[in-house]
């Protein structure tokens, strides 16, 4: 059967909550310590698995490719990484798009986001409290019910009867005994699953996703370095969905299994290449009349763009500075690139 029919019948979905999932730093950042901390990691490195899901239906189905290309082709600012951004009377900036890993591939930057990036005084990332494992449990002290059930609530009492048996035997599979988890809220889990072995056992050797090494250069360097959002938002943003939709999800994305690796693979190869404006329209290829894709999209995407350009606008407005977020949240008419040109900044591709 070929993959990519196969990923339709039942991987589809889960797929893109993953891709929501993904965007978020704080998320992830906070998962990855999870996985250390419970002993997920392995002595012995893994070796990074995955297939090219959009070579593989090149070859599979050449129609649906095709569909899909074109699709992208449509997507408004949907090949780049780097932005200049400038307006009158200030010195411009750049806004730069990032994935949220430790790969050697996303880590390094090109010759052109180097340069911006060294010549910039301020740098502003999604949110700075990844950058201090402290910082990051003092957050969620803030907010405990963001990621944990601070009631009788656990993990088990809301899964279906039917699943149940199911979870515990795919989080045991994964090295993450159920006992371990159940008062963690469920989106916390899927982001816990978003990661391959090789990412889990990277980051607990301490190799920095993008995001923070750009931080932590940025301090190193004596930048000034800005957040545009607070873990809490992230959190809250993630929590705002219906918490069964999150129970469907974590079932979905353990019976996707290691689909996720080729997930995470397609979407480093397309980040690398700088088309962003490919990965939804792949996923989505693949759920035809899907409607939860949506909700995860606006919420953890769309909504905090918003977010994002309200707090960018004074950092551009002092010039010189060079803004790195998750690259999803730069193409598309409510992307950052096209909020910023109707905020009446002048945003182009870097010459």
């Amino acid at each position: 059967m070929k993959t990519m029919i196969a990923l339709a019948d039942r991987g589809a979905l889960p797929l893109l909550k993953l891709v929501a999932a993904l965007n978020l730093l704080f998320l992830l950042a906070f998962a990855a310590m999870l996985l250390s901390a419970i002993g997920v990691a392995r002595a012995e490195t893994p070796v990074c698995t995955g297939k090219d899901m959009l070579a593989d239906l090149q070859h599979s189905d050449p129609a649906k490719f095709a569909s899909v290309e074109a699709e992208a082709a449509k997507v408004e600012n949907g090949r780049g990484l780097l932005w200049k951004v400038e307006k009158a009377g200030v010195s411009p900036s750049y806004l730069f798009g990032t994935m949220h890993v430790t790969d050697p591939r996303v880590t390094t930057l090109t010759p052109a986001a180097q340069a911006a990036y060294d010549k910039a005084g301020t740098v502003a990332i999604e949110t700075t409290e990844v950058l201090d494992r402290g910082k990051m449990l003092a957050s969620l002290m803030q907010k405990p019910e963001l990621m944990m059930f601070t009631d009788q609530t656990t993990l088990a009492s809301l899964l279906p009867k039917d699943e149940a048996d199911f979870v515990n035997k795919a989080l045991e599979a994964r090295g993450i005994p159920l006992s371990s988890v159940a008062k963690m809220k469920p989106w916390v889990i899927t982001g816990m699953l978003a990661l391959s072995a090789c990412e889990t056992q990277r980051q607990a050797e301490g190799a920095p996703v993008l995001d923070v090494k750009l931080g932590r250069d940025a301090n190193a360097k004596g930048k000034k370095l800005e957040g545009l959002e607070t873990a809490a938002e992230q959190l809250e943003a993630m929590a705002s969905l219906p918490i069964d939709l999150h129970i469907r999800g974590l079932i979905d994305t353990l019976k996707v299994g290691d689909r996720i690796d080729d997930a995470n693979e397609t979407m480093i190869l397309l980040y690398v290449s700088g088309e962003v404006g490919t990965i939804w329209p792949l996923f989505r290829a693949t759920l035809p009349g899907g409607a939860d894709d949506v909700a995860f999209e606006k919420t953890l995407i769309t909504k905090r763009n918003h977010t994002m350009i309200q707090r960018a606008a004074p950092i551009l407005d002092a010039g010189n500075a060079f803004i790195a977020v998750g690259a999803l949240h730069l193409p598309g008419p409510e992307g950052l690139v096209e909020l910023l040109r109707k905020a009446g900044y002048t945003v182009r591709a870097p010459t």
